[in-house]
């Protein structure tokens, strides 16, 4: 399967706190495309309008493309007020137009796990909102999955974006979290976002354990994901979000060798 249908990114930070480093350590994979979660050990939110320009003049220099703002948008409690994440998105909004994107990666606020449904409403009314505000700035917002928020299965995913039903309320499908809710997500998950899905993390993981791996390695069913994204003929990011060393609320880390292992994991996958 080659690979000249997509277009791989990294969250950088994985590698290293310092941009420079990130994007150094990418360019030698042949990787060109970065998804900013934190430059300096800063979240992307934080980041300063100094230091945005400086990103932007180093993204420049390496030659880099910024695949999304990755923002921790949506990891918040459903009890706060719902102005916070609208407040979150203007600075999230204001990274994109320094840093030459119009994508940003959402999550959908963590929720009471033994009684998901009733949050179920108020989520729907403030991805509703934020996918509102996106839109009149021509941004789009992927929403990631992930174990612990209200979107973490594929049928409550589907849920928040068929309900939304904005064209700037995209689905950002990442196997391995699926894997960790207890998901195959291609058996599983797949028929059900395929329509909604224009982002792609390159994440794998054990359903026993939850363990992560490498891409390929795990219970991600990550070689039919690449065959279906080839045969749809896919033109979105594959981004390596490989937290092979460490994963917490706020990101993972794999460092320098682990960053290494997961894109030639990847391009083996592609080259089959």
């Amino acid at each position: 399967m080659a690979d000249h249908r997509f277009t791989i990114s990294a969250f950088g930070d994985e590698i290293d706190a310092d941009l420079e480093t990130q994007l150094r350590v990418l360019a030698s994979e042949d990787i060109r495309a970065i998804e900013l979660r934190s430059a300096w050990g800063i979240n992307v939110l934080d980041l300063t309008a100094d230091q945005l320009r400086e990103s932007r003049a180093l993204l420049d220099r390496h030659g880099f493309a910024v695949s999304a703002v990755g923002s921790p948008i949506g990891k918040s409690p459903i009890a706060q007020d719902a102005a916070f994440e609208l407040g979150r998105l203007e600075q999230a909004i204001r990274a994109c137009d320094a840093l030459g994107t119009r994508n940003i990666r959402v999550f959908s606020y963590y929720v009471d796990e033994a009684d998901p449904a009733a949050s179920r409403d108020e989520v729907v009314a403030r991805m509703g909102a934020l996918a509102a505000r996106a839109a009149a700035e021509g941004v789009t917002l992927f929403h990631e999955n992930e174990k612990g928020i209200f979107g973490d299965i594929p049928a409550r995913c589907r849920d928040i974006l068929a309900s939304v039903g904005s064209p700037a309320l995209r689905m950002a499908f990442d196997p391995a979290n699926f894997v960790q809710c207890g998901v195959r997500p291609m058996t599983e998950g797949w028929d059900a976002l395929a329509e909604f899905t224009t982002h792609i993390h390159i994440k794998d993981a054990k359903l026993d354990t939850g363990y992560v791996t490498p891409a390929g390695e795990g219970d991600g069913e990550l070689p039919q994901l690449l065959a279906t994204l080839r045969e749809r003929g896919y033109q979105g990011y594959l981004t390596l979000e490989p937290h092979l060393q460490f994963a917490g609320p706020s990101g993972g880390f794999s460092g320098e060798e682990g960053m290494r292992v997961a894109a030639r994991a990847l391009r083996g996958l592609l080259a089959r």
